[in-house]
């Protein structure tokens, strides 16, 4: 027995509204992330009203269509990951017609990044025009940190804002890898910044030839995981890579062109990537001596000591300046690596009796007091000095420092801790309590070093992650938590010491989960929220 009579004129109507009203629910519901969790009021007569009886009324419209619902979005899945997403309800973002990627109003420099993002999302570039429906626009502005961006997904758009053009590209990476990992942006705000201002990594192409298109490739990986510092240590007793126009004769049979360097500086700059030259002096110029052999150091018996400069000679520092400003016009970052690690007239039992000429050097320029160790110092502030005048701030390893002597290491070199195992290793506290600023190149979790002599092993992805942070600086064992402000950041580093240990592609796979890893770790400060294996998975999706 029917609950409800519908009669005569009146069938034909209310079956319809029944039937919009059924069908609009399974749309919604079948459409929505989440189902719609509303339903249609039933059709039927008026409450008091007898169901045989006419109707004093007009029949009951059909219900509107229920609004769609969605759960609360999750953080977009990045690597590094974003340090904070502000949660929202939509659809998020796809790239799909008529989606552009357009520039804001006086945020022309941003034309390079939209470029490229366009061509990454396979979505057309529009310039300088307002944003439309489902497009994504870039704009400088804000008074966030540097290299910090803010990336909102709202109403089918995508706007990322940052106070300079490093920050609107690395919000552009995010959107990147969260395309290439889910198809979609999530709905929300990312706020997002580098922990550490320093980022990146390192490699020997002087013991070992690169070519341009492996260090392009290089840079381009780099990009995607926000690094932004390249280091180029070109220098070295093997060989010297790079074309010279003030010393051609110095420069190997294998070596990059100037034009290969501005191709490779180019591309650099683009990704917002400081590449940074390395000439490593008075130690490790081999290369350079073979052209000009009257500059080796030589001990009292006449004996030659492998890549060492005679700094005694004013002609040792004459070579090198030379270079140091040819490169420094060369490269147009903000660092110079002037080295200082390993002289070998520092490491024997007496320098000034093995070193009679330098310890004469050292008491002649600096007085009675001063030694060897002294006319060294000496040297890393006159090479510093060199690359200061011409706009750069200079590095050097931190066995170029030394203690207790009469010339003491200009506080404004920043030092590159990669060992305690020289002779009268300092540890890093020292260097952070004299206040000076540090890099993290630890030889325990971030040297690779082809062929692993010396007892060195390959580093892992898993390590790094698990183990190591930017305050481990030498060993594992962390310094004080109060140092981390002048921690500037990290690099890993390639060394060729066994330069046909690998070869271009095995390095290449060799560093890549290391240099994933650490690139999290210079990021985001906090412990890592995915274990190894998911994070690893995660890299493997979105890159």
């Amino acid at each position: 027995m029917m609950r409800y009579s519908i009669r005569g004129p009146h069938k034909g109507p209310a079956l319809l509204a029944t039937a919009v009203a059924l069908a609009t629910v399974a749309a919604c519901s079948g459409g929505s992330p989440s189902g719609s969790g509303t339903s249609a009021a039933s059709s039927g007569t008026t409450s008091g009203t007898s169901a045989s009886a006419a109707p004093t009324s007009a029949p009951p419209s059909p219900t509107p269509t229920p609004t769609r619902t969605y759960p609360l979005s999750t953080a977009p899945r990045t690597v590094p990951a974003v340090r904070d997403h502000e949660a929202a309800r939509g659809p998020g973002w796809k790239p799909a017609a008529p989606a552009g990627v357009v520039i804001a109003a006086n945020s022309a420099g941003l034309a390079d990044e939209g470029r490229l993002l366009a061509g990454e999302l396979g979505i057309p570039y529009r310039g300088t025009v307002a944003a439309g429906p489902g497009d994504v626009e870039l704009a400088l502005g804000g008074t966030g940190a540097r290299e910090s961006y803010t990336l909102t997904v709202r109403d089918d758009r995508v706007r990322i804002t940052g106070p300079d053009e490093a920050g609107v590209f690395y919000g552009t990476r995010t959107l990147k890898q969260s395309v290439k990992g889910t198809g979609a942006m999530p709905e929300g705000v990312v706020t997002d910044a580098p922990a550490k201002p320093q980022r990146g990594l390192n490699v020997d192409i002087a013991r070992k030839f690169f070519t341009a298109g492996w260090i392009e490739d290089r840079l381009r990986e780099m990009a995607d995981l926000k690094l932004n510092q390249f280091g180029l240590h070109f220098s070295d007793d093997q060989g010297f890579r790079i074309a010279s126009d003030s010393h051609p004769e110095i420069v190997s049979a294998q070596h990059l062109s100037k034009a290969e360097v501005r191709r490779i500086l180019a591309l650099a700059r683009s990704l917002h990537i400081t590449v940074v030259p390395e000439i490593d002096s008075p130690g490790h110029l081999g290369a350079v001596l073979r052209a000009h052999p009257d500059l080796q150091l030589r001990n009292v018996q006449g004996v030659p000591r492998q890549g060492a400069i005679d700094i005694s000679k004013p002609a040792s520092a004459q070579i090198v300046d030379d270079l140091l400003r040819e490169y420094s016009a060369l490269f147009p970052g903000g660092w110079f690596h002037v080295g200082a690690d390993e002289y070998q007239a520092l490491t024997v039992r007496s320098p000034s009796a093995s070193y009679p000429q330098l310890a004469a050097a050292a008491r002649q320029k600096y007085g009675p007091q001063a030694g060897v160790q002294d006319l060294a110092e000496g040297w890393l502030n006159d090479r510093a000095a060199v690359v200061r005048a011409a706009g750069k701030t200079a590095k050097a390893w931190n066995d170029g420092f030394f203690r207790g002597g009469v010339v003491t290491a200009d506080r404004r070199i920043e030092v590159e801790y990669w060992t305690g195992k020289e002779i009268g290793a300092r540890p890093p506290s020292e260097y952070l309590a004299e206040g000076r600023k540090v890099v993290n190149l630890n030889d325990e979790y971030l040297y690779y070093v082809l062929g692993e002599p010396n007892q060195f092993t390959y580093p892992t992805g898993r390590r790094i992650y698990e183990q190591w942070t930017p305050l481990v600086l030498r060993g594992t064992t962390p310094v004080a938590a109060r140092y981390d402000p002048q921690i500037l950041g990290a690099r890993l580093a390639v060394w060729c010491d066994l330069a046909a240990a690998q070869n271009q592609t095995q390095v290449a796979n060799g560093i890549r989960m290391p240099l994933t890893a650490l690139a999290q770790k210079v990021w985001d400060a906090r412990t890592p929220t995915l274990t190894w294996d998911q994070f690893r998975a995660l890299a493997a999706r979105v890159r």
